[in-house]
């Protein structure tokens, strides 16, 4: 599994499965474009540390469930605690997510 590393407005550097990245349509144009991001370093200049890691989790998250039948299967509901929903709510509109 190729990594890709996404960088916060911080300075955080946070690993990624290629995988989960692709996920995000934004982060797929980005990796799969002709932008220098191919490379597999992005930076993401308006989120915070604890915003990408938790973009991160979504990620793997939304790649491990995105097959599942709720119906038949015990899907997790994916957390969000309320103080950081705003910033969320803003990178998950960014990402395509």
């Amino acid at each position: 599994m190729t990594a890709v590393v996404l960088v916060s407005k911080d300075g955080g550097e946070f690993s990624i499965g290629r995988e989960a990245a692709l996920v995000s349509p934004t982060l797929k144009s980005m990796l799969e474009g002709p932008f220098k991001e191919k490379d597999g370093h992005i930076d993401l200049p308006e989120m915070s540390s604890d915003v990408v890691q938790k973009v991160i989790e979504y990620l793997e998250y939304k790649l491990k469930y995105q097959d599942a039948d709720p119906q038949k299967e015990d899907v997790p509901e994916f957390d969000v605690p309320t103080e950081m929903s705003l910033e969320l709510l803003l990178a998950a509109d960014y990402l395509g997510i």
